[in-house]
């Protein structure tokens, strides 16, 4: 099934940016008349008819709106420190896509080997990721932030917050497929550290403002792969009876 992101949804009319015109039209060929699949990045799928096949600018008229077109049944935010490489970063970002994310909120800790990152290349990879796993939502990207100013602006969110450190302080750490099937809250925040873990002073602060601690097993994972692994958690213990 080929999904086109539609970039303006006007009355009954939908427009293509020039990279999907061009994509439709150049590479797949379509002509006027031809049936489309858009998505409108919101949770809507829009059944169309091509009405104007330009490679620049392509227009279809809309047949149909479906909504909540695959949506997954919870809110997943991961908070996740930017990698020193940024390809793995922007690996993670596309693969917890395709399992199921909601909002992806680059942080910046203590301990942060990167502090800046391309929020323009993120947003094609997370629109291009959805498209390939057959989603309608496509996941929003928050401006950068400190760990710190993160987990203050949570302290008042509902919903399960739980952080991923190597480290015991406190309170022990939990699976978090345990503290996952012991919760039924719709909205997931999980935060994952840089390469060099939290400093204790953010595990600190984030115990404080309602973060559990979790592990995600015995093995010593990269941030991105740590990432990845909690968005698969959530996907397997919430979303993985969902049909499509």
């Amino acid at each position: 099934m080929e999904l086109f992101f539609a970039q303006e949804v006007e009355g009954g009319l939908c427009r293509l940016d020039a990279e999907e015109s061009a994509h439709c039209v150049r590479v797949l060929r379509h002509r006027e008349g031809d049936e489309l699949h858009l998505i409108d990045g919101a949770g809507t799928l829009l059944r169309c008819t091509l009405v104007e096949a330009s490679p620049k600018e392509a227009l279809a008229r809309i047949e149909e709106r479906i909504p909540r077109w695959h949506d997954h049944p919870y809110h997943l935010n991961l908070a996740v420190c930017p990698t020193k490489n940024m390809d793995r970063y922007e690996w993670m970002a596309e693969k917890a896509t395709e399992v199921g994310l909601d909002q992806l909120s680059p942080v910046f800790g203590e301990r942060s080997e990167r502090r800046v990152l391309k929020p323009e290349r993120l947003e094609r990879i997370l629109r291009s990721a959805t498209k390939q796993s057959l989603k309608a939502r496509v996941p929003e990207l928050a401006a950068p932030v400190s760990v710190m100013d993160f987990i203050d602006a949570q302290r008042s969110a509902e919903g399960l917050k739980l952080i991923a450190c190597c480290f015991d302080e406190g309170e022990p750490r939990r699976s978090i497929t345990e503290l996952l099937r012991g919760s039924d809250e719709h909205t997931v925040t999980i935060l994952i550290g840089p390469e060099g873990d939290f400093s204790p002073e953010e595990a600190r602060a984030a115990r404080a403002a309602g973060f559990r601690p979790v592990h995600l097993g015995a093995s010593r994972l990269r941030t991105e792969t740590a990432a990845l692994v909690a968005a698969t958690a959530v996907y397997l213990e919430r979303g993985s009876n969902s049909t499509i």
